[in-house]
């Protein structure tokens, strides 16, 4: 123990005691109450809360009873034992090689956006205008910088997420009416939800057409009669389908009077030169499309959340459905939608232009670092994925550390928790999603479990 946390431990009376007549040194393990007097746990009780920290002490005081910490040392041991937060959930650091995993919440937030969540959390301005005093449009901001982003978007609307947004489109447009789409793009979005159940639930009848791989614009105008409520453009974006193909051009569709719908997913709203076959909002909106869905959590880098772009008639009918109350976005996901659309590049955008080069270079720096500790650490090329459901079969050059396979378990559930991936008996790390500021936070996590 150091010096200064002697004198902490002394201060809220956890000084060492003579063991017991039998010599049983459990007896010097501090008492509950003692401990909780310590000034940096009773710090952490009007942080966490109570329970958090009597928790953390007890768990303290059993592995000092088992040997595992000595007893002067359990008011360090239980401070070390605190989560950050009150959360239940665990940051981690996504070596995965998978820039939108899912299972990691996709996205990560920029500062920017992160900054803006932290100060709406308190009372704002949200629903009021503070110069009249008087109710105003729901994060109205947040509208503006989406409209702003996407001009050819007469109208924007925001929703919680991206399959909320195909829901609201369906229920509003297409409630007791059909929805005409192609055989070959229903979908399953993940998690065993499938896009023809999630738009029958809305009341909507499904008007399948084409085969799965070739649907001309001549099978849409033939399924088009009065009942038509719109026509559903939806992106595979998790799946290929190659060989002899064929798919109808929204040019094509939006001239057969009705409204043509696009889902494209992954939420990019202007084109990605790294990313040319994936879709995007704008050149959409631009080659007919009457509605654009999308999601904000994935290639836009933003918050969970759905939005709708397109015809003002088309979106002020679903910002005025009753379905849309239920379906609105809070006060912290409108403050992180306008600051990622009005912030600086995101850590996804990072992530996606990341150089190769820079990559393998910080790779190498962290091998070198690891193998002089005596780590069995390697440098190997990775290939690295969008995911998220965003451009399928494109890889991203990228570079990995190598480890044992071993060491996989043990960084998922060290203190700083990363997340890699097994691959020919090796455990990798791959970088391109790691923000260069958490090589240091990597580099310690692996040398915990070297040293364990």
């Amino acid at each position: 123990m150091t010096t200064d946390g002697k004198r902490r431990d002394a201060a809220a009376g956890l000084g060492t005691q003579p063991a017991g007549p039998d010599g049983d040194v459990r007896r010097l393990i501090p008492r509950t109450d003692a401990l909780l007097r310590e000034p940096r746990l009773a710090e952490a009780a009007r942080r966490l809360g109570a329970p958090v920290v009597k928790a953390a002490v007890r768990q303290a005081q059993e592995r000092a009873r088992a040997g595992r910490v000595a007893p002067e040392d359990v008011a360090d041991e239980a401070v070390a034992l605190l989560p950050r937060t009150a959360s239940g959930l665990h940051p981690v650091i996504n070596a995965t090689g998978v820039l939108l995993h899912t299972n990691l919440g996709r996205a990560p937030l920029s500062d920017a956006a992160r900054r803006a969540v932290a100060e709406a959390a308190g009372p704002t301005d949200v629903e009021l205008d503070l110069a009249t005093g008087v109710r105003d449009r729901r994060g109205r901001t947040a509208l503006r910088a989406l409209r702003e982003r996407v001009p050819d978007a007469r109208a924007v609307h925001v929703v919680n997420n991206g399959a909320a947004a195909l829901v609201l489109a369906a229920t509003a447009l297409a409630a007791g009416k059909e929805i005409v789409v192609s055989r070959g793009e229903m979908v399953e979005i993940g998690d065993g939800f499938r896009l023809p159940d999630l738009l029958v639930s809305t009341g909507a009848r499904l008007r399948e057409v084409g085969t799965t791989n070739r649907t001309t614009a001549e099978d849409y105008a033939a399924a088009i009669g009065p009942d038509t409520g719109f026509v559903l453009k939806v992106h595979p974006s998790n799946f290929r389908i190659t060989g002899f193909t064929r798919s109808a051009d929204l040019t094509e569709l939006s001239g057969l009077g009705v409204p043509v719908v696009v889902d494209i997913g992954s939420g990019l709203l202007a084109p990605e030169p790294l990313l040319p076959d994936e879709p995007d909002a704008a050149s959409q909106l631009r080659a007919g499309a009457s509605l654009v869905t999308a999601s904000g959590d994935k290639l836009l880098g933003g918050p969970q959340c759905g939005l709708l772009l397109g015809e003002e008639s088309l979106v002020r009918a679903l910002s005025r459905h009753p379905l849309a109350r239920a379906l609105r976005v809070d006060k912290l996901t409108l403050a992180a939608l306008e600051a990622t659309l009005t912030g600086p590049p995101t850590p996804t955008a990072a992530a996606l232009t990341a150089d190769p080069a820079a990559l393998r270079a910080r790779a190498d720096r962290l091998a070198a670092s690891l193998s002089a500790d005596g780590v069995d650490a390697r440098v190997v090329g990775s290939a690295a994925t969008v995911g998220g459901g965003g451009a399928p079969g494109v890889t991203l050059p990228s570079a990995a550390l190598s480890l044992p396979e071993t060491y996989a378990a043990a960084l998922r559930t060290g203190r700083v928790p990363v997340v890699g991936r097994l691959e020919a008996g090796r455990c990798l790390l791959d970088l391109r999603a790691v923000p260069p500021q958490d090589d240091e936070r990597l580099y310690g996590a692996v040398r915990a479990v070297a040293e364990s």
